[in-house]
């Protein structure tokens, strides 16, 4: 017994060792190729100038990128985050500087799409622009479109906490890192991203919140250059406050016909209840308005474990999702508890899987140097794991810690279903992921890392807040979990085969469900894959309310046909 004992520790260490070495290389490797990126051919003959492009630039002479600004142009190119979408070159890039340019860049598009509506006898043009926010998504196109027109907001950067603290103003192209670093100096937080380098728009207007996760953080510190593991899902706070969407008390928007209004509970409260979830719809969204709250920092950290943890993880999982819910006395459970984020990596250029596991409290624990009373008494406190990086820390510092997980530069893709919290069908959604893994062997797709993502959403989450379109406070009664994959890889030979692989896991998924009656409707919109049909998931009520505040606000469908990216509201000729 005490020679297996030995052998075991043995092993590991070894492996640890060896897997240190190579994570390093890889590490190395991935940090080279971010100072290093891709160089755009920007020669072709299609990219010159279109006249939709020149008359921008003639509106903005001082706004416009065009591919012959070589250096200007490349650096736009390259401030996407999935490899994917800097291969999708515009005719041109559009930076407003304020609002009343970005209404002079939407007069000189609505202008243009009508007119090709003419001529096109159809009274639509299809695919004019695009509109980039953080740059974050992994589907091509989203927020990219080949010789059009990419609406760029990286400059509504602003981040402005009220003098009362009860609210901060959050420009449309920040990132949760802008919002964090100046909130942590207040000692202030919004319900907001787990990722510092999300961008604060599409997450918030996609309904919740992102995160991601993967492995190759399995040796301490090596994330930074490379990931694995990495969840995208509800805010830290969602226990406490509700879903993202449910704390903005205004948006300040650039409609289709050019003009700049605010929705809010007493303005425009139908167009205030439809961007709570419906994305990029009904025009361009330019500023936030969140409530804000007092905060210290936060205890936060991973743990990490070897593959054959995977049972106790599932079971621990499931148990205190249960408990969160249960809501009953005997409980440690708190509403400062979020989590557990539990994530599994296969590592294909080390031909090995590994776990890690998310858990936040979000106060100090009355001995900082301890784990919190919560998580010390759930099962995930006994579990054996490699390490932790679990401590107090900023919040900026804990979405760091996220964002080092899965870098820019490699190609990406996600898709996502939603299940109950049913130990069965959690069992079979890992036995999904574990089975494609022989297919990702055989093929030997390079530098592929195929994660696998469960976070609870519970029924007192989506009640707290104000009213959404999203169709969960109907439907949500026991606790649900979020399965999602995170797949990235290096080349583009490999993109059909990860796309085919990811989407067959999600239905194979859906079947199990399906079979065990644990399938819910849900399908949150900033994890889905370009095939997938998020509205359809709010129920018909709310997907026929969405449209019908599109026809509102944009009766000709400019943001539903000229503006490309995102998922659309399927709104034809004025019927739902």
């Amino acid at each position: 017994m005490v020679f297996q004992l030995f052998f075991a520790s043995a092993a590991t260490t070894l492996f640890l060792i060896i897997s240190a070495f190579v994570m390093l290389r890889l590490r190395t490797q991935a940090i080279q190729a971010a100072k290093e990126p891709a160089h755009l051919d920007l020669t072709s003959s299609s990219l010159e100038p279109t006249m939709l492009s020149k008359t921008l630039g003639s509106a903005l002479p001082d706004s416009v990128i065009f591919p012959h600004d070589a250096v200007a142009f490349q650096q736009s190119m390259h401030s996407y985050w999935a490899q994917q979408e800097c291969e999708v070159i515009p005719a041109c890039v559009v930076q407003p500087r304020d609002a009343q340019q970005l209404c002079t860049a939407v007069t000189v598009l609505r202008r243009e799409y009508d007119e090709r509506g003419k001529q096109s006898g159809k009274g639509e043009a299809e695919g004019l622009f695009a509109i980039r926010g953080g740059g974050h998504s992994p589907v091509s196109g989203a927020a990219s479109i080949q010789g059009g027109v990419v609406i760029d907001l990286g400059l509504f950067c602003e981040v402005t906490p009220s003098e009362d603290g009860s609210s901060v103003v959050i420009g449309a192209g920040a990132k949760w890192m802008d919002v964090s670093k100046i909130l942590d100096k207040k000692g202030l937080a919004v319900v907001g991203g787990r990722n510092s380098a999300v961008g604060v728009g599409g997450l918030t207007l996609g309904g919740k919140l992102l995160l991601f996760v993967s492995v190759l953080a399995l040796v301490p510190n090596f994330g930074r250059g490379s990931d694995p593991f990495k969840p995208r899902g509800l805010s830290f706070f969602s226990p406490r406050f509700g879903l993202v969407c449910s704390n903005i008390l205004s948006y300040e928007i650039v409609l289709a016909s050019g003009s700049v209004t605010t929705a809010s509970a007493s303005t425009n409260p139908d167009l205030w209840r439809a961007l709570k979830g419906g994305s990029n719809n009904f025009g361009i969204v330019t500023r936030f308005t969140a409530r804000s709250f007092p905060a210290t920092k936060i205890w936060s950290g991973f743990l990490y474990m070897p593959a054959f943890q995977a049972a106790k993880v599932l079971a621990a999982f499931h148990e205190c999702v249960n408990r969160a819910d249960s809501g009953g006395p005997s409980t440690t459970y708190d509403n400062h508890a979020a989590g557990p984020i539990a994530c599994f990596s296969y590592i294909q250029q080390l031909g090995v899987q590994a776990i890690a596991v998310n858990l936040v409290y979000t106060k100090i624990p009355e001995n900082g140097k301890k784990w919190p009373a919560c998580w010390r008494d759930s099962p995930f406190g006994s579990l054996w794991r490699l390490w932790s990086t679990c401590k107090v820390r900023t919040l900026t510092s804990a979405t760091d810690e996220m964002n080092a997980l899965n870098p820019p530069g490699r190609r990406q893709v996600f898709a996502t279903t939603t299940i109950k919290n049913d130990m069965a069908t959690l069992a079979a959604a890992h036995a999904v992921y574990c089975d494609a893994i022989a297919s990702i062997r055989r093929v030997n797709v390079k530098g592929m890392v195929w994660t696998f993502v469960l976070q609870p959403l519970l029924p007192d989450w989506v009640r707290k807040g104000d009213a959404n379109p999203l169709g969960l406070l109907e439907r949500t009664h026991e606790p649900l979990v979020i399965v999602s994959f995170t797949v990235n890889w290096a080349e583009r030979r490999d993109d059909e085969f990860v796309k085919t692989t990811t989407r067959r896991a999600v239905e194979q998924i859906d079947a199990v469900a399906a079979a065990n009656k644990t399938e819910h409707r849900y399908r949150y919109l900033n994890y889905c894959a370009e095939w997938q049909r998020p509205f359809e998931g709010y129920g018909m009520d709310n997907w026929q309310f969405l449209q019908e505040v599109s026809r509102r606000y944009d009766p000709e469908g400019l943001f539903q046909r000229g503006c490309v990216g995102g998922f659309k509201l399927d709104v034809v000729d004025g019927q739902a």
